[in-house]
């Protein structure tokens, strides 16, 4: 069993919080099982819960990784839906053969 040294791991679990990719596929791309990556953002999340962000009664990091993920699926969906509204506007704004839409 291969065995990792801290920081590794910690710049593992940052690249799967800052990325926003499935833990599979990044534990995939370290080389790293699944389980250890997992269990890896588990230490790490709790190390960091004795800190909230916001101080007292504020979020603490595991609501912020949770609140992170979500923009980043709510940004990917808005921004799938403005290029198809950019090709939309495109396509109307065209003239028409008689000159007319």
């Amino acid at each position: 069993m291969k065995r990792y040294d801290q920081e590794f791991k910690r710049d593992a679990v940052t690249m799967l919080i800052n990325s926003g990719r499935p833990l599979k596929q990044v534990a995939k791309e370290l080389g790293v099982s699944d389980a250890s990556l997992r269990d890896w953002r588990e230490t790490y999340l709790e190390a960091l819960e004795g800190r909230p962000a916001g101080g007292e009664g504020g979020p603490t990091p595991r609501d912020l990784v949770a609140e992170n993920q979500r923009l980043r699926k709510e940004l990917e969906r808005v921004t799938w839906q403005r290029d198809i509204l950019k090709k939309a506007a495109s396509i109307l704004s065209e003239k028409s053969p008689g000159g007319m839409l």
